[in-house]
């Protein structure tokens, strides 16, 4: 059974309320595009996939994680998803059969945890790539200010500095090391004119 193009909808509508800060919003549909590209000569579930990607962040949005700054560095955004995704897809109609491996996808979708479907890996190579490149940058910088691990525009290039080093050695499959190739060079290219004109200190 596949989902409907009616659950699928439902899915995505929640997301649009509830993400918040607004800009969170934008992260999905540019995440479930970035998996077609991946997996477009791929033999792999899509309603899984989709589901996966428009849920995955539910414990990053305001109203859905801690109020106190303080509590920010202990909460666990993933688990929270998981807790939440299967009423969500109940609600939306989305196939019972299918949440289980929806829920193994949100699991493993971070870069530092194994995927272990091949839904759940193309969702992590490209959850990886919005971390990279322009987009990346844009992501980052963006929290400056609301997210205690980004207090400073220093604090940003130290983090953008360790997403340039790390995470492209960790995509998974070939057609994402491809696509990331472009997003790494426009990353190192920012960070070296960061570099440059934020001496001797950026802040």
């Amino acid at each position: 059974m596949n989902a409907s193009s009616s659950s699928r909808a439902a899915i995505a509508a929640y997301i649009r309320r509830e993400a918040l800060p607004v800009d969170k919003y934008g992260h999905q549909p540019r995440l479930y595009a970035l998996t077609q590209l991946i997996g477009e000569d791929l033999d792999y579930d899509d309603d899984v996939v989709y589901a996966a990607v428009w849920l995955h962040d539910l414990g990053v949005f305001v109203g859905h994680r801690p109020e106190n700054p303080a509590e920010l560095p202990r909460w666990d955004n993933v688990a929270h998803a998981l807790e939440k995704a299967p009423g969500v897809l109940a609600v939306a109609g989305f196939p019972p059969g299918k949440i289980g491996p929806v829920l193994q996808v949100i699991r493993t979708h971070q870069a530092s945890s194994e995927p272990e479907t091949i839904e759940a890996t193309i969702v992590r190579d490209a959850d990886i790539l919005e971390q990279l490149g322009a987009v990346g940058i844009l992501r980052a910088v963006s929290k400056v200010g609301r997210d205690t691990r980004y207090a400073d525009f220093s604090s940003v290039v130290e983090v953008l500095q360790r997403s340039c080093s790390s995470l492209p050695a960790q995509l998974r499959l070939p057609r994402s090391r491809e696509f990331a190739a472009a997003r790494i060079k426009v990353l190192e290219s920012f960070l070296d004119a960061a570099a440059a004109e934020g001496q001797p200190a950026l802040f």
